[in-house]
């Protein structure tokens, strides 16, 4: 049986135009997993006070970052696509989106198209949450599940503490405190509701719970996004030797009025330059490709917060895009599940 790597990035606009964002916000936040709201309420925030705004702010911060290839999430994810192909010339390696193009329909059928029985599915975000991968792989799943001769498929699980993933990481960090020197770091992972947290507790008694309930991971909150990005950090933390006090952990891109999970970035930074911290370095390591939240949000707005509170020098840390170590890490880690999805797939009897 042929083998098929599906990578899935969560997608961007087709062009930075109030009408191309409207397009991608609408099918972006219409999604059960992100918006778990009631639906007439999830309609009206959505249709008087999200999208007749929003889209026109967004594409404004879009033209900030946008290449003459496109948008830089779609740019980075085709390159990184392009090098994993490379190592990988025995599999059928194809990207989509999963809001936007290329879209997940037309990258399935072009596993289908060519003979592809067994599928890999990579979801490219490095901690699990609902919004993201729960919502990739529902929809994955839901588009195979309508064909007749449904294929095979295996799934890359989260990799926020993976070696190769950390390691490559930290190497772009180190390359970036060569020249920046910086006096603090912070890791800015992107931010979720707070109830996204509890309903991920199976156990309905540990996440939020009290001010260590991330500190370690268990049976309780193993899939827990904070827990996770707090695993991340440590991970980072420990490769670059950096005590308690050097660094930070603090949350991104919150939307509304509802408890997102804390600490809050936008009220973290402009903190900075009155404990003497006017260096500082920014990870944002919830990213594998860089992109509105990372080249804008962090390396504009960011740096005009900090500097207008009296910071020196803000460095956003290039994300992981398609760098060596990182293409490397990520095959390493498909390698074996596309090796064991072969060998199912040849004992299996087809249905």
């Amino acid at each position: 049986m042929k083998r098929g790597l599906l990578l899935v990035n969560l997608g961007t606009p087709d062009a930075p135009t109030t009408k191309a964002v409207r397009r991608y916000l609408r099918e972006f936040l219409y999604d059960e997993r992100v918006l778990d709201m009631h639906p007439i309420g999830r309609f009206l925030l959505l249709e008087l006070a999200i999208l007749p705004f929003r889209p026109a702010r967004s594409a404004a911060a879009y033209r900030k970052v946008w290449t003459a290839e496109g948008s830089p999430l779609l740019v980075f994810s085709k390159q990184l696509r392009d090098a994993v192909a490379a190592r990988l010339p025995e599999t059928e390696v194809v990207l989509a989106m999963r809001y936007g193009q290329p879209s997940l329909a037309a990258a399935l059928d072009h596993l289908k198209a060519a003979g592809v029985d067994e599928i890999v599915v990579a979801p490219l975000y490095p901690q699990y949450a609902s919004s993201s991968t729960g919502s990739t792989v529902e929809a994955v799943y839901r588009l195979v599940a309508a064909r007749w001769n449904t294929p095979y498929l295996t799934t890359l699980p989260p990799f926020y503490d993976d070696v190769g993933f950390l390691d490559a990481f930290a190497l772009q960090a180190r390359q970036t405190f060569e020249t920046l020197k910086p006096d603090h770091v912070l890791f800015s992972f992107h931010g979720l509701p707070e109830h996204h947290m509890r309903k991920s507790d199976e156990s309905g008694r540990h996440c939020l719970s009290s001010s260590t309930c991330c500190e370690t991971i268990g049976s309780a909150n193993r899939n827990c996004y904070r827990a996770q990005c707090f695993a991340t950090a440590q991970g980072l933390a420990d490769r670059l030797s950096l005590t308690e006090g050097q660094y930070t952990v603090a949350f991104q891109s919150r939307l509304g009025r509802m408890p997102w999970i804390r600490p809050y970035l936008d009220e973290v930074l402009p903190t900075l330059p009155a404990r003497g911290v006017t260096r500082v370095a920014v990870m944002c390591p919830a990213f594998v490709a860089d992109c509105l939240e990372t080249l804008e949000e962090i390396g504009i707005r960011a740096l005009e917060d900090f500097r207008a509170a009296g910071g020196e020098a803000l460095a956003l840390v290039p994300s992981l895009n398609a760098e060596p170590a990182w293409v490397d890490a990520l095959v390493s880690r498909l390698r074996p599940l596309l090796t064991r999805a072969l060998t199912l797939g040849s004992v299996l009897p087809k249905g």
